[in-house]
């Protein structure tokens, strides 16, 4: 217990595709009261439910079991990569590699366990915006700290 009252515990965020291919856990510190999230306006993102969500000081792993079913999709700007489950379809994670760093942002329709009241939906579209800026919003605003981890089931 601090002055400040009692540690907030850190929030596990558990996700995945439908057949468990693609996997990750984000731990989210201090647990958030509210969890922000963008329906992204693009047309990749509307046709696959793409509402993303990032904690920048979070932690994020992300699971392979079956790399060969992972189908990875760059459009347009080729900055990110859309990681698909070629199994069951759904795309539970994004990551753009930026000065060497990886960096993603994670599908809340992909959790696992919670409350969906806790999720404060939103809109974005980004169209317009050049690659320069794109890049630097997403280093302060995706998860900074990410691991991908191959285990065959």
């Amino acid at each position: 217990m601090s002055a400040f009252g009692p540690e907030a515990a850190p929030m596990v965020i558990s996700g995945k595709c439908h057949c468990g291919n693609l996997a990750f856990t984000l731990v989210w510190e201090p647990s958030p009261e509210e969890i922000p999230a963008r329906a992204c306006g693009c047309s990749f993102c509307l046709e696959h439910g793409g509402v993303w969500t990032a904690y920048p000081a979070g932690a994020l792993e992300v699971v392979v079991q079956d790399p060969a079913l992972v189908s990875r999709y760059a459009f347009e700007t080729r900055t990110a990569e859309f990681h698909t489950c070629s199994r069951c379809g759904v795309v539970p994670v994004v990551t753009s590699r930026i000065d060497d760093r990886l960096y993603a942002v994670v599908n809340v329709n992909a959790f696992d366990g919670v409350d969906p009241s806790r999720i404060r939906r939103g809109s974005g579209t980004f169209d317009g915006e050049d690659v320069a800026t794109r890049l630097a919003r997403r280093k302060r605003n995706w998860i900074a700290n990410v691991a991908f981890v191959e285990r065959p089931s």
